[in-house]
């Protein structure tokens, strides 16, 4: 069974500000942690790769543990967000912990940042990015190919590498047809 490629970001678990500050629907932090955790585990399987573009949890590296215990996904590559002190202690518990990261899907070149960015690497080629932090409250630039992959910006659950795939390929068609990217950027897959 082929395994499949997720992203997600600002959960912020345990976090009680976040409710009222992002209008999630929960009364409290318990229904909060238990609906982004249930969405996850709904959908992302044991072997899946998910990508996770920061602000995981409040706390220590011992109540991270604690969540990702509750994460039924094994292979978790964390970039890290501005609420990560606790992942930084426990960054030994992911496949890999950055401050950004360059990836390659089928050749294309994807930026991960917790933040958006205006300009990453490739991205005057066609080169995709990634990030959270916005609580899906930044407007879409309709010049970036850029997408914000947090859990407010998506029914509390992890996008599909297919769902990224059909929401920026067009747009990048498009704008490819109005000339903006004069040639491809070549990637290989890691």
């Amino acid at each position: 069974m082929a395994k499949d490629v997720w992203f997600t970001a600002d959960f912020h678990l345990g976090h009680a500000n976040i409710i009222r500050y992002c209008a999630r629907p929960a009364a409290e932090v318990s229904e909060m942690d238990q609906l982004i955790l249930d969405r996850i585990n709904q959908v992302v399987k044991q072997e899946d790769d998910l990508y996770f573009l920061g602000d995981f949890c409040v706390g220590d590296a011992a109540r991270v543990e604690k969540y990702l215990r509750r994460i039924i996904c094994r292979n978790i590559y964390f970039v890290r967000g501005n609420h990560d002190k606790g992942a930084a202690q426990a960054q030994h518990m992911f496949r890999w912990f950055k401050d950004l990261a360059e990836v390659s899907f089928a050749g294309r070149l994807v930026v991960l940042c917790h933040y958006p960015m205006r300009a990453w690497r490739g991205s005057h080629r066609g080169s995709w990015h990634l990030h959270g932090h916005c609580h899906g409250r930044l407007p879409e630039d309709p010049l970036l190919l850029s997408l914000d992959v947090g859990v407010d910006a998506h029914e509390y659950r992890p996008w599909h590498w297919d769902e990224i795939v059909s929401r920026l390929q067009p747009k990048e068609e498009q704008l490819r047809a109005q000339g903006r990217f004069r040639r491809a950027l070549e990637t290989a897959d890691p």
